[in-house]
């Protein structure tokens, strides 16, 4: 059956003022330095048309050259990458990841590329430039993880700063200072993180107020976040008909709670954060079937809702260990692993525009899309950077979208996702944003008035096109990469049809 929804401005209440910077994105440590990351999909399984299939083994370490392949460093000077990215607007960007956690700073240049022991890989002086240079050049927000691994101290050695001093020097001598730090990047995974052998998480209480004290000794204007955590509530995450949970526990030996991170610390946290991803991607599905989803389940409720649950399964730990602090999510897409053969496709824009959408209605924060140019679920393509749907989706929402968010007073349904935010533009009025989720029946929605309709399909109406459309216009770059033409078309008062899986923003 369709759906009908009338907007109504005037029921609107206002729930809480977001963060400006609430569409955020990483860039790998790995991305940085160079090495292995997520293998990329052929065009064929990107379209549906060709499954992914990944080698037999005894374990996911057997399959990796199935899963990884070795990758340049990112040119973080590109002038095309620069371009798009400072298009987005003010934004956090994070440079972190497991690979953080393993680095060698080697800004004097003494180790001649050879990685020193108890490390797995080595940032140049050079390299770190390179992203102070990226970072100011849009005027951005850095945010780090710092290294913590056997090279720098065992487990029952307190963790000490000598890494970590070089990176923060660094980064203020260059007047690009760190504008926020976590200890690490997902602490609760231990030894799989990076961590020395035998970490426990009483080593990583004890170890993150380290950090804290002399980050804020000796840096205080950089925010203290944590702790970074991924895995709590996550027995939602995967097919609704699995009986077992999110699967983060298959691919560790250990995996402890948030809780467990932070009972008992006494340094208290700047701003809490955790990591989500919808489910684990094509590449692990055969290592944790249940914590994946089908393509056909992507547009449907229960997929949808799983970001919203994860922020309310941690906004009571939050208001536990950091009462009155914003919630970040420092790292999300659709799928850990990489991303699902359709993350860069239009299928995974009502995905991402709900969870923006839906976690302001949650809390505030910022949410940090993984990645900005890294892998399927990046929002641009690796190396040649071309925008993908997500990338216009994220690039309107910030240019439509106010930091007030709005109770609507329509239940989430299918075909019916309908949100509420203030106008980016200061001027009086409303930006709704209206997902219909189905892919059978269209949506009504009654205008009181006129407004300015923007309307993403995926093109030819195909879900997994790699080409979106706003009101059916295809959106690619144009000669010397200028963006297309992002105007809306003016909608009449009265009742407008929204077609099956489209997203519309209505500007009133």
């Amino acid at each position: 059956m369709a759906e009908f929804v009338t907007l109504a401005p005037e029921k609107l209440s206002a729930l809480r003022e977001m963060n400006p910077c609430l569409m955020s994105y990483n860039i790998e440590f790995a991305e940085v330095t160079g090495g292995t990351f997520w293998k990329a999909y052929t065009p064929e399984q990107i379209a549906g048309t060709e499954p992914f299939q990944v080698g037999k083994g005894e374990n996911i370490t057997d399959m990796y050259k199935d899963l990884m392949q070795v990758y340049a460093p990112i040119n973080l000077y590109d002038e095309k990458l620069r371009k798009l990215a400072k298009e987005l607007g003010t934004a956090w960007v994070r440079v972190s990841g497991t690979w953080a956690t393993k680095t060698y700073y080697d800004f004097d240049g003494t180790c001649n590329g050879k990685v020193p022991e108890g490390y797995l890989n080595v940032l140049t002086k050079e390299q770190w430039i390179g992203v102070l240079d990226f970072v100011k050049s849009i005027g951005a927000k850095l945010m780090i993880s710092v290294a913590n691994c056997p090279g720098l101290h065992s487990a029952d050695e307190p963790w000490h700063p000598a890494e970590a001093e070089k990176i923060f020097a660094l980064s203020k001598e260059y007047g690009v200072p760190i504008d926020g730090a976590e200890f690490a990047n997902e602490p609760n995974m231990m030894e799989e993180t990076g961590f020395p052998h035998g970490y426990t998480a009483a080593d990583y209480r004890r170890d993150q107020d380290l950090f804290f004290v002399w980050l804020r000794k000796n840096y205080p204007d950089c925010l203290c976040i944590g702790p970074s955590s991924v895995g709590d509530g996550l027995d939602f995450m995967g097919s609704e008909d699995s009986a077992s949970g999110g699967g983060v526990e298959q691919l560790t030996k250990e995996n402890v709670s948030t809780e467990e991170l932070l009972k008992g610390t006494k340094e208290p946290l700047d701003v809490f954060s955790y990591h989500y991803y919808n489910g684990v991607s094509d590449r692990l599905a055969s290592v944790m079937p249940s914590a994946h989803w089908a393509p056909e389940k992507a547009n449907s409720e229960e997929y949808l809702y799983v970001p919203i649950h994860c922020a309310k399964v941690y906004a009571p730990i939050r208001d536990k260990y950091a009462a009155d602090t914003e919630m970040w999510v420092t790292e999300s897409g659709d799928a850990g692993g990489g991303g699902d053969t359709w993350a860069s496709t239009y299928l995974d824009v009502l995905r991402t525009l709900n969870e923006l959408a839906g976690f302001s209605t949650v809390s505030n924060g910022v949410i940090f899309h993984n990645t900005l140019a890294a892998s399927d679920y990046g929002f641009l393509a690796r190396e040649v950077f071309d925008p993908r749907p997500n990338y216009f989706a994220v690039l309107l929402w910030n240019r439509l979208m106010g930091t007030t968010c709005y109770d609507t007073k329509e239940p989430v349904r299918e075909g019916a996702h309908v949100y509420a935010h203030s106008r980016k533009d200061g001027k009086p009025g409303f930006v709704y944003l209206v997902i219909n989720n189905s892919l059978t029946e269209t949506t009504e929605v009654e205008l009181p008035k006129e407004a300015e309709r923007y309307t993403l399909a995926g093109q030819d109406g195909n879900m997994r096109a790699t080409i979106m459309t706003l009101n059916d216009n295809p959106l690619v770059l144009g000669e010397d990469n200028a963006l297309p033409d992002l105007s809306p078309v003016v909608q009449p008062a009265g009742q407008v049809e929204l077609a099956p899986g489209t997203c519309t923003f209505f500007v009133l």
